[in-house]
């Protein structure tokens, strides 16, 4: 029976390992970020992200076995991102994990990189089954149906830009540093969050998927009427903009919570990191007795321990993974006969 597991994290511009016993309790959790790196230019670059993984994968997993007081022979299965997330970053990882294996005789998986996001919470708490998964980051913004530990049914996901997409290109457009969510949520404490009336799309109860490509597209036309605003306007507008995007996360969240009559849902990813999030979905919930659960702040940003996480149940379940595995850079969507729309991890 595997018990320790080494969980690998480079799928954007952060390079993670963990190690973690039992699928729960973490004895390591190593992040080498790279915000400085990317700094000067206002986002990623994955060529960048992908030598940096390359410089620092093998420190950052003896930093975590080390941390952890134990040896690389001890461990019994090996857990790392396949993707989603940046081909040249993935890779890095996924090479890594797969000459472990392979040196060791020992199993590795291949785990989803939005359902680790979800699997954060059993780190810090018992939740029962069935429950409502929100993955709220960067380049993500969906709703899960979670029955198992491995069983995650997709119930929507954003059309087009993601929140913490929404939140960075309202940073750059605002003149604001980088990490733009970060920067957003900052500044948006000393402004009013009803000063300006941006839209929140999708409100229908039917619909489970997001949209925050007119939200943007809002602020790009608020800022043509009134351009070069005051630091007091800045604020205003960072409160009024990160309030359309919290608010419209948190209702859809709690429409679906509704209508699959479910009693607990979980928020997880970067974006839950922000504190107008946390608060009002905190509110929300509580107001209509459903239980919410977000994880803490370093298992809500890109983390191995989560990674370990999910990695452990699937390997409980006997699921293991090939050599030849591939990274994938995004899930896609595309038509099966008799089964309709469903989406497929497509691979490079």
């Amino acid at each position: 029976m595997i018990s320790l597991v080494l969980g690998v994290e480079t799928s954007c511009d952060e390079t993670a390992a963990a190690i973690i016993k039992e699928g729960k309790h973490v004895l390591s959790n190593i992040v080498a970020s790279q915000i400085d790196l990317h700094k000067e230019y206002g986002g990623v670059v994955p060529e960048l992200a992908s030598r940096n993984h390359i410089e620092k994968i093998i420190p950052v997993i003896d930093e975590a076995l080390n941390t952890a007081n134990v040896e690389l022979s001890d461990v019994e299965g090996i857990a790392v991102t396949n993707g989603p997330g940046l081909i040249g970053s993935l890779l890095v990882g996924l090479s890594t994990a797969k000459a472990i294996s392979f040196g060791l005789g020992i199993p590795f998986i291949g785990v989803d990189h939005l359902e680790a996001h979800i699997s954060a919470v059993h780190l810090e708490r018992d939740v029962s089954f069935p429950f409502l998964g929100l993955i709220v980051s960067g380049g993500h913004t969906s709703l899960y149906l979670v029955n198992g530990y491995t069983d995650f049914k997709l119930l929507g996901r954003t059309r087009d830009d993601a929140a913490g997409e929404a939140f960075d290109k309202a940073a750059k457009l605002l003149g604001l540093s980088y990490p733009g969510g970060v920067e957003i949520d900052r500044v948006a404490k000393k402004g009013n969050r009803q000063s300006i009336k941006f839209p929140r799309p999708f409100k229908s109860p039917q619909s489970f998927d997001f949209s925050f490509s007119g939200i943007k597209t809002s602020l790009v036309y608020y800022l043509r009427k009134y351009p070069n605003p005051q630091a007091d306007q800045i604020a205003d507008i960072c409160a009024s903009y990160q309030e359309a995007i919290v608010e419209t996360l948190v209702d859809k969240s709690l429409n679906a919570a509704k209508l699959n009559n479910l009693k607990t849902t979980v928020i997880s990813g970067g974006v839950a990191c922000n504190s107008r999030l946390r608060e009002l979905a905190t509110e929300k919930f509580n107001q209509e007795g459903i239980s919410l659960y977000i994880p803490s702040l370093e298992y809500c940003t890109d983390n191995a321990a989560m990674i370990g996480a999910l990695g452990y149940f699937k390997l409980k379940r006997d699921e293991k993974s090939e050599l030849n595995l591939n990274p994938y850079s995004t899930t896609r969507p595309r038509y099966i006969r008799g089964k309709g729309l469903v989406l497929e991890n497509k691979p490079v």
